[in-house]
């Protein structure tokens, strides 16, 4: 189990990233007393000791899955014109998925970021531009093929949608979506049945 952190104590996020789930699931979890946990006086965050989460394992066979863990360098992009709305799903993979996320307000500062570090996924709203979205899919697809991308709009036609699936796009969500829709889209293994 190398993939698991060495150290004493791990916050729901990083159980979550080990077990492939939501960290609200490792937080229901702990509140249901299924896995040994507890929460830090005066905040609702809650910290999983290392011999809990082996326990919790063993006793339920996720040994296999364990050990395939991505690391903590797993890293996923945002790209939104709108800065409140990028920090705001940032902010929520971040603390759901235990992922390091980054973001960018236009595809400019996406390709910067690409450079600096390999994100695993590109979430990018399409209100930065079609243009730009589809420039900067191709791109991505040129220089990190490996990298999925999530395009997110208010109102896609069929030949927008053909268009970025040719550039190269994962998944198109249309909006309204929910947190626990990308999430979804992002952990697709979080269904673990304990």
């Amino acid at each position: 189990m190398n993939a698991i952190p060495s150290k004493p104590v791990l916050t729901t996020g990083e159980v979550a990233s080990i077990l492939k789930v939501a960290a609200r699931t490792v937080s229901k979890w702990i509140d249901s007393g299924r896995l040994e946990g507890y929460r830090i006086p005066g905040s609702r965050d809650r910290r999983v000791r290392r011999e809990a989460l082996d326990t919790f394992i063993a006793s339920h066979g996720l040994n296999a899955l364990a050990e395939t863990a991505p690391s903590a360098g797993t890293r996923v992009l945002v790209v939104d014109a709108d800065t409140a709305t990028a920090e705001l799903l940032a902010g929520a993979i971040r603390s759901e998925t235990g992922h390091a996320v980054d973001a960018a307000r236009t595809a400019f500062e996406a390709g910067v970021a690409l450079a600096r570090a390999a994100h695993a996924w590109v979430v990018v709203d399409a209100a930065i531009g079609m243009a730009e979205v589809t420039g900067l899919t191709a791109w991505i697809r040129a220089t990190a093929p490996g990298t999925r991308l999530v395009i997110t709009g208010q109102a896609f036609t069929p030949q927008d949608e053909s268009t970025l699936r040719r550039a190269g796009a994962t998944t198109i969500l249309r909006k309204p979506f929910t947190l626990r829709t990308v999430l979804q889209v992002l952990e697709p293994r979080a269904a673990v049945a304990v």
